[in-house]
């Protein structure tokens, strides 16, 4: 649970085809920073299923899965059945840089803001401070992030991320994933055409 403290580079959910404003946004952030060195692209997805407000990374990680294989050089990390959260996140991070030759990580995570912005998506040049919403001083990670504003923050914080709605996560959860998933299919639409 990342905390956000600007409002730029935003989509809200709720604007009709919000997934191609994402995709259009998230491919101009790709085309500038994801180039050599970097290699491998690595899709983190933080949180945890046992908290709906801190579920939006797992279920963005479960929607990627099976569609991201065709791709030989994306991988995600932080699905329903093996999530990426508190207690290992270092070691999740210890062992991409350990075993990816030069990897562009895109660290997706819920965060808290202001009322206004709740349902906004935020992507951003640089790290993410997992944890900085629950005041956790968690790792930094990311060479590019992306946080969905899932409820506000500021008050008893876990008892927010409780009793955020279900329905606001699954569809900032669709609207990213369907995001990810036109923005890679653009940037390699030559490539994949070719191959069928």
């Amino acid at each position: 649970m990342s905390l956000i403290k600007t409002s730029s580079d935003s989509i809200n959910i709720n604007m009709p085809m919000a997934y191609i404003d994402f995709s259009s946004l998230l491919i101009g952030y790709l085309k500038e920073f994801y180039k050599d060195p970097f290699e491998e692209l690595i899709i983190l997805c933080i949180g945890t299923d046992r908290s709906t407000g801190d579920s939006l990374g797992p279920l963005i990680g479960y929607k990627l899965t099976s569609t991201l294989s065709r791709y030989p050089n994306v991988f995600v990390y932080g699905t329903l059945d093996e999530p990426v959260h508190a207690k290992n996140l270092d070691e999740k991070i210890n062992y991409i840089y350990s075993n990816y030759k030069s990897p562009f990580i895109i660290a997706i995570d819920a965060c808290l803001g202001k009322m206004d912005r709740i349902g906004y998506i935020k992507i951003g040049n640089g790290p993410l401070k997992p944890g900085a919403g629950v005041n956790k001083d968690l790792t930094a990670v990311g060479d590019l992030h992306i946080t969905g504003i899932v409820n506000l923050s500021g008050y008893m914080e876990y008892l927010v991320l409780q009793n955020t709605r279900l329905s606001l996560v699954m569809k900032m959860a669709e609207t990213i994933s369907e995001g990810l998933k036109f923005s890679l299919w653009k940037l390699n639409k030559h490539r994949l055409l070719v191959q069928t």
